[in-house]
């Protein structure tokens, strides 16, 4: 995919942001660029917009250099800078904090399978990008990193855990990066800065070889880019089950990039506009979704307005029980091995009440939320058996302002309640582990992008490709950008969390 650059160039090669990874492959392919020359642009825009958007907490760049020097391997993106999400991802030499003070030092002795298949395809990893204190939030303003800023509005939330892949992506700094989804951490972050979101359906891309799942298999990783293409080509890339994964999805008959380009035939879409907890949704989210309805409908597809049909309550309690018990383990494993007799001590005070709360549960609570995750992944097949496809908005409203969704000063009850009441739509998709994807269709009135969320059953991700390929081409919105950062100053009540 290629357009005319809609900002200028703030260095290296001028025509690094007017093209997907895709694109800039095919450049370093027909020789026009070299992968050293893309990882120049990179960086000067890291360097031109560091610390302000403050995106990007651990850089090695030069492991890619030395990969670059190496020879990259022969793949779809070969040359092509990326960032991976510090979180959940082994990349071998590298820091792993997780955006915690107790994990600052944590190396990684090699690499996951899944940064393993990234590199294999070409792509030159060159940084970590910061995450809340364990992906614990839908803002991403970690104490141990500090927050990233949103480059649509710099006063604002780019989402979490993976807003700072999403805001570098916004930013310019690379055309993709890695993100992770667990209760929508990638779809809010691409809804809140206007690109593309995928999570795959559960155990499509692995999380080994030391890990086997993410809270209870609710954590599904892949990235968030600028075109639909992009997305479904690194799929194809790092697809397919490690080995002695005890479960896996089957792959597609073809390859996610092929589906991009093919009609999506007449789908029978259910659309649900009503936060499943009754709680408010904002009227520009709303709208969003209903002419993002209305549009599919005009695209010849049969959209119906109807619940989903699960219990968002049940929900929204097992999660809390889920996460903050997959969370004290990790916390109890990294405190045994530095022989910390309080590690609550090095971490933020939320987080800290969510893990003793965990500690004090009997292990029938446990059980009892993992049948609930089992009672909703039921519900929402059933749904699934009428409908091809689920819509709804991504967030209950557009990126809210920095520190609102943050846990300083709050109880751990009311930063959850913020938690679920902005976000009450993807958590469905992480606890029956189905497909589901955010699509930059929608503008709020001050001019701050809005996802639409369109979802789909087990192992029907080429489904969503086909559709979003649609969307795309029937809406393009890769040249929508904000305003180039080197173009305004911030004004010091933007840099107020």
């Amino acid at each position: 995919m290629s357009v005319q650059p809609t900002v200028p160039p703030v260095g290296g090669f001028a025509d690094y942001e007017a093209h997907d990874a895709l694109g800039l492959a095919a450049l370093v392919r027909a020789g026009e660029v070299t992968a050293s020359e893309l990882l120049d642009a990179a960086l000067v825009r890291i360097e031109a917009h560091e610390p302000t958007l403050n995106a990007v907490v651990h850089r090695f760049e030069d492991l890619g250099r030395r990969a670059i020097a190496a020879g990259l391997p022969d793949g779809p993106f070969t040359g092509v800078p990326f960032l991976v999400k510090n979180t959940g991802l082994e990349v071998a030499g590298t820091i792993l904090s997780t955006g915690s003070r107790l994990f600052a030092d944590v190396v990684s002795p090699s690499d996951s399978t899944l940064a393993a298949r990234q590199k294999a395809a070409g792509l030159v990893l060159i940084g970590k990008t910061n995450t809340p204190e364990f992906a614990l939030s839908f803002t991403t303003e970690p104490e141990a990193f500090g927050v990233t800023r949103n480059p649509w509005d710099l006063g604002r939330t780019p989402g979490g855990s993976s807003g700072g892949s999403a805001a570098a992506v916004a930013a310019g700094y690379v055309p993709m990066a890695h993100a992770s989804d667990g209760a929508g951490s990638t779809r809010v972050p691409a809804a809140h800065c206007g690109l593309f979101g995928f999570k795959p359906s559960r155990m499509l891309n692995p999380l080994g070889p030391v890990a086997v799942e993410g809270i209870a298999g609710m954590s599904t990783p892949h990235a968030v880019s600028r075109s639909v293409r992009d997305s479904a080509a690194l799929l194809d890339a790092t697809a397919g089950p490690d080995v002695g994964d005890p479960y896996a999805v089957p792959l597609g008959d073809g390859p996610y990039l092929a589906e991009v380009g093919r009609d999506p035939g007449i789908l029978r879409i259910g659309y649900t506009p009503v936060s499943p907890l009754g709680t408010p949704i904002d009227p520009d989210c709303a709208a969003a979704a209903h002419a993002a309805a209305l549009f599919c409908a005009d695209l010849g597809h049969v959209v119906e307005a109807c619940p989903a049909g699960y219990d968002a309550a049940a929900l929204k309690a097992a999660w809390r029980v889920i996460a903050g018990v997959n969370v004290l383990a990790a916390v109890e494993a990294r405190a045994a091995a530095l022989g910390l007799a309080d590690p609550t001590s090095m971490m933020e005070a939320v987080d800290a009440a969510w893990i003793e709360e965990a500690r004090r549960l009997p292990a029938t609570a446990y059980l009892a939320a993992i049948s609930t995750l089992h009672r909703t992944a039921r519900a929402l097949g059933r749904f699934f058996v009428d409908y091809d496809v689920l819509l709804s908005p991504v967030t209950a409203e557009p990126a809210p302002p920095l520190g609102r969704l943050a846990g300083a000063g709050k109880t751990l009850d009311a930063f959850y309640d913020d938690f679920w009441r902005h976000a009450p739509f993807t958590c469905v998709f992480n606890a029956a582990g189905f497909p589901a994807m955010s699509v930059p269709l929608g503008t709020s009135a001050g001019g701050l992008p809005i996802g639409v969320q369109f979802g789909a059953g087990l192992g029907r991700d080429a489904t969503l490709f086909r559709l979003a390929g649609q969307l795309e081409r029937a809406r393009p919105w890769f040249d929508r950008r904000p305003a180039p950062l080197s173009a305004r100053r911030p004004a010091p009540a933007e840099l107020q969390p």
